[in-house]
């Protein structure tokens, strides 16, 4: 805390000249923290949700939702789908700039379309998959033809699907240095330590962002988030730990934010990614199925979570039109798990579980190390730094590996990369030609009841193969200093400054 106050410090002197800089200070910037530190700032490239709270003030998308998840103007002031569902046509606002002062145009927006649909190791690929081509018929309007019909398009283009790197900056390693167009440009980076972001005086709504700097911390332990809320340190954190809500609440100077996400908290198995996925978790489905069946999602809640953490055993939140309760099970049965651990003829299996080493993860998976050693697994827990995680997870280093998802307004959004066979985020690699044949349809589908039966033949496919064991559904709950007004938690976990001030 005392290395964060003083790192603080010299910001504030660097901000506002050597005289009067700690008034400066509290008056131009606001400082945010993070549970973690954020993988590279590339869109396209990007896989953590941290990532998407800096790219929020960062990066401008082509749409955005609001609080109630209805689809909002962002670079694309209207759009249109063709009877057909095979052409979405975007009308361009013409007073966006990037940091770099180039217009986002529709050759701009066709350029990161291509690239985030074509760049080798870009995780948006399958999210933009429908996209046949992109036309650029003039400087406003943006064409989209799609192989097929998309009803989660719009959505993929209000997250980082959509969201525009000036075309100039390509080549220059764009994720450690990127020119978006959004209301705050970046300034510099100190991995694990912050990310300061500078506002963008020519943005096209610059009068309603109030703040002239923004600082993001990295602050892994929950506790330390928390004291440097309290100490004044911090103006908002996120994910409050459930076990200091009520620290939370009872200070007079904080207020608790809180709102339900759209996300969920899982392990995936690696089914095929490499060589650690020679295990018998790959090799067997009944032993996924003993290890869904090993863990008590109501003990997690209670706790860990303290009734904040609901049990998640589908990908769908309550709140989502393809969420079926008739996929939950009656909970925790070891002696179910044993039973099937000795059909696969094993008699106590080994395995490895890495994750991000924040506090609430920690206490998660020993909880789940403890549950899976009475069900008839020795597992063993690999924590490591959050950003090491996606790589790892990428690359294959794991043989069960944390996988959180913060959601996506459409349901599409929170199955098809993950459990399609060439989804850019399947770290496990699990391919089921009937669950791609589905997700697509579904994808495809406009009806909403059809593609909950189309969904739900897909979770009856995820309920016995079990390539990914979901434990509860992700809060979003933040931490906010009282003088912080005009703050609105969003459903999607992300931070927007827009109309946000800092009483005087």
């Amino acid at each position: 805390m005392r290395k964060f106050c003083l790192a603080m410090a010299m910001a504030g002197m660097l901000a506002g000249g050597l005289g009067h800089a700690g008034l400066v200070q509290a008056q131009t910037t606001i400082r945010i923290g993070l549970q973690d530190d954020p993988d590279v700032l590339d869109p396209a490239r990007a896989r953590t949700f941290v990532g998407r709270i800096v790219f929020a003030s960062l990066c401008d998308k082509l749409v955005d939702i609001t609080p109630d998840l209805k689809f909002a103007p962002q670079l694309a002031r209207s759009w249109s789908t063709s009877p057909d569902g095979l052409t979405l046509t975007l009308k361009l606002r013409t007073d966006a700039l990037f940091h770099d002062g180039a217009p986002v145009d529709a050759a701009a927006v066709k350029a990161n379309l291509d690239r985030a649909r074509t760049l080798p190791d870009s995780n948006r690929k399958s999210e933009l998959a429908t996209i046949a081509s992109v036309e650029a018929p003039d400087k406003e309007t943006v064409v989209l033809k799609l192989s097929e019909p998309d009803a989660s398009l719009l959505s993929q283009l209000s997250d980082r699907a959509g969201m525009m790197l000036s075309p100039a900056t390509f080549g220059k390693d764009p994720g450690s240095k990127p020119v978006c167009s959004g209301p705050y440009q970046f300034k510099e980076r100190v991995q694990n330590d912050r990310i300061v972001l500078e506002k963008f005086g020519k943005y096209w709504d610059a009068a309603n962002y109030h703040f002239d700097r923004v600082v993001f911390t990295p602050m892994p332990d929950s506790t330390v988030r928390l004291n440097n809320l309290r100490a004044g340190d911090l103006d908002i954190i996120e994910r409050v730990a459930p076990s200091d809500a009520k620290t939370v609440k009872g200070d007079a100077s904080l207020r608790l934010a809180p709102v339900t996400g759209l996300g969920f908290q899982a392990i995936s198995v690696n089914i095929a990614n490499g060589a650690r996925a020679d295990n018998p978790l790959a090799k067997d489905k009944r032993v996924r199925q003993a290890l869904d069946l090993a863990i008590d999602r109501d003990v997690l809640n209670q706790v860990v979570g303290e009734g904040m953490f609901q049990p998640a055993y589908q990908p769908f939140p309550p709140a989502s039109f393809a969420y079926d309760k008739a996929f939950e099970h009656g909970g925790r049965d070891p002696q179910k798990a044993r039973a099937l651990l000795k059909q696969a003829g094993y008699d106590r299996v080994k395995f490895e579980i890495t994750y991000g080493n924040n506090t609430t993860m920690q206490q998660v998976f020993e909880l789940v190390q403890a549950m899976g050693a009475e069900a008839g697994f020795d597992i063993t827990l690999r924590p490591v730094e959050f950003a090491s995680l996606q790589s790892s997870l990428a690359r294959g280093d794991f043989q069960v590996g944390q996988s959180g998802w913060s959601g996506r307004v459409d349901p599409s959004g929170n199955i098809h990369q993950y459990l399609s066979c060439k989804g850019n985020l399947n770290d496990g690699k699990f391919c089921d030609p009937e669950a791609d044949k589905l997700l697509n349809a579904a994808r495809a589908e406009s009806d909403t009841a059809k593609r909950r039966e189309l969904y739900d033949k897909v979770l009856s496919i995820m309920q016995d193969q079990r390539p990914i064991v979901y434990l509860f559904y992700l809060p979003w709950t933040f931490g906010v200093q009282k003088k912080i007004e005009g703050f609105v938690p969003y459903p999607d976990g992300l931070i927007r400054l827009k109309g946000v001030t800092a009483a005087k």
